[in-house]
């Protein structure tokens, strides 16, 4: 893999862009529309298989807790693998957090979505 290069963030892939405003917004159907039938999310060392599983976990993930997310960075891995750097404030212990949503395309789709500090 080549070295990560910074990009301006309205440089992600529109896929990537939709499924961040989507998940933001908290909108589980748009979102789940960027993934691919057999695509794989990873979040807090789970891992979810498939839309039926994606699905609810974008419904479920950090309901419990009121939230604003900021997109704050993006990097270029290459051709299909990108990531998004966001910054959560809300009422969850810590308060703060900024997570790398690191993204693998296949075309306009997600395959895989892992997310980690």
């Amino acid at each position: 893999m080549t070295t990560p290069t910074s990009i301006q963030p309205s440089q992600l892939p529109a896929v990537i862009r939709g499924y961040l405003t989507a998940h933001a917004a908290r909108d589980a159907e748009a979102a789940l529309r960027a993934f691919a039938p057999a695509a794989v999310v990873t979040d807090e060392g789970r891992s979810f298989r498939g839309t039926g599983e994606i699905l609810g976990f974008l419904r479920d993930a950090g309901a419990e807790f009121s939230y604003t997310t900021e997109l704050i960075g993006a990097q270029r891995l290459d051709d299909t693998h990108w990531v998004a750097t966001n910054r959560l404030e809300g009422d969850f212990p810590g308060s703060v957090a900024e997570l790398n949503y690191r993204f693998t395309l296949d075309g306009d789709l997600i395959t895989e979505l892992v997310i980690a500090p």
